[in-house]
């Protein structure tokens, strides 16, 4: 599963290489608070079916605003007014199921996880959520080796606590704690990456709801609390399991969710298509890759990150991650190398990309990967295919 940007998105403002959720999809969020009127949970910007929608899309329905609010809306470009009648774009390639127990676990205000291999759009889906929930994804911490307690509690403005002591005009609120004030949704991204001890500096906050500042002791800022709404969203990839064990009493105060990768093939090719489309035309140029290389280099990660063949043929999988996020990266690759680096076929680029995805993390990935030319590329190849032809031929390129 996956996040689709359909060709509809309006382009970031020219001095930003892409803009968030927010800004992005402003119209057919307004469209939707005004569409769906029904009741939502406390300090929410749409109704949970409305997020729902925005999420997973309209499936193609045009949706028109009813009557008695039709007279409120305008024309998709009108500034600051949702227009009347939308198809809402699919953003997530999935199961909708998943996506309605998202919403569900944020309705009742716990903690939601949304775990899987790297590459599977979980900061995404995050993104999205956020933002459909409360109108902001900007309240986010980054996991790392390096994050402190202060960035899921508070610290100070040092010079104002020289100046005149502990006071709440001294205090810098974390992201965490400036969603639990508004009662908006905080997002933590890769929470493995974290420290143990910082992790569970979130465990008080999740269960109580508040967040003690023993410096202002005495003063009624001494103990913030959640305002309705406050939830926290964090992402943790599989792979990094090992780096920070969250501790039981912290899975406790979450519903894990798993994003797994794109089932469908035909989706995942539309979706490889679609998201280099994008990077290719922010880089100022259109992209012009066949179809059938896509197809082709998409089959390539398929069969390798399953380790099976669509044929049935065991396939040795590499120590590295084969996800759809990466097979994005090569498929922009070869549209700027097209677009800007013009002459011989495309196709010739495919092998050199490959092998510098496969070889980020075990050398024996090489290997594995002339192994797969070995085997599915040549059998392919022996069956007739013009394309897996050319492919096996270029099988030097991986020396």
């Amino acid at each position: 599963m996956t996040m689709t940007e359909p060709a509809a998105v309006p382009a970031a403002p020219p001095n930003r290489q892409t803009s968030p959720a927010e800004e992005r999809y402003a119209a057919e969020l307004a469209f939707l608070a005004a569409h769906d009127d029904g009741p939502r949970p406390p300090g929410w910007a749409l109704t949970p079916r409305a997020v729902v929608t925005f999420v997973c899309g309209s499936g193609g329905e045009t949706l028109e605003l009813p009557g008695a609010r039709k007279a409120k809306g305008g024309d998709p470009g009108d500034s600051g007014v949702p227009p009347t009648r939308l198809v809402v774009s699919s953003k997530f390639v999935g199961e909708r199921s998943l996506i309605e127990r998202c919403v569900v676990t944020l309705a009742g205000e716990r903690g939601l996880l949304l775990v899987g291999e790297p590459g599977t759009a979980k900061s995404m889906l995050s993104e999205l959520l956020a933002a459909a929930v409360c109108g902001t994804s900007s309240l986010t911490v980054q996991g790392t080796a390096g994050t402190t307690e202060d960035a899921f509690r508070y610290g100070w403005n040092y010079a104002l606590l020289l100046a005149q002591g502990p006071s709440r005009q001294a205090l810098v609120d974390s992201p965490v704690l400036n969603a639990m004030r508004t009662g908006r949704v905080a997002r933590i991204e890769e929470i493995t990456r974290c420290l143990p001890e910082v992790q569970d500096a979130l465990v008080s906050i999740l269960s109580d709801r508040r967040l003690s500042v023993p410096e202002l002791t005495g003063t009624p800022d001494a103990l913030p609390t959640a305002a309705p709404g406050f939830t926290v969203i964090a992402t943790a990839n599989l792979r990094d399991r090992g780096v920070s064990e969250m501790s039981a009493a912290l899975k406790r105060r979450f519903n894990f969710e798993t994003v797994a990768p794109i089932a469908d093939p035909a989706a995942e090719a539309a979706l490889v298509r679609s998201q280099a489309t994008s990077v290719v035309r922010r880089a100022g140029a259109a992209f012009e890759v066949d179809d059938a290389v896509l197809d082709a280099l998409v089959t390539v990660f398929r069969d390798l990150r399953s380790g099976r063949s669509a044929e049935g043929w065991d396939v040795e999988r590499p120590g590295t991650v084969m996800s759809t996020a990466e097979a994005v990266q090569v498929a922009a690759s070869l549209g700027v190398a097209a677009a800007y680096l013009p002459g011989g076929d495309v196709l010739d680029l495919v092998p050199g990309h490959l092998l510098g995805v496969v070889r980020k993390d075990d050398p024996a990935d090489h290997a594995r990967l002339l192994g797969y030319w070995d085997g599915p590329v040549r059998r392919r190849a022996e069956d007739g295919s013009a394309m897996w032809r050319r492919l096996w031929d270029l099988r030097e390129n991986l020396r």
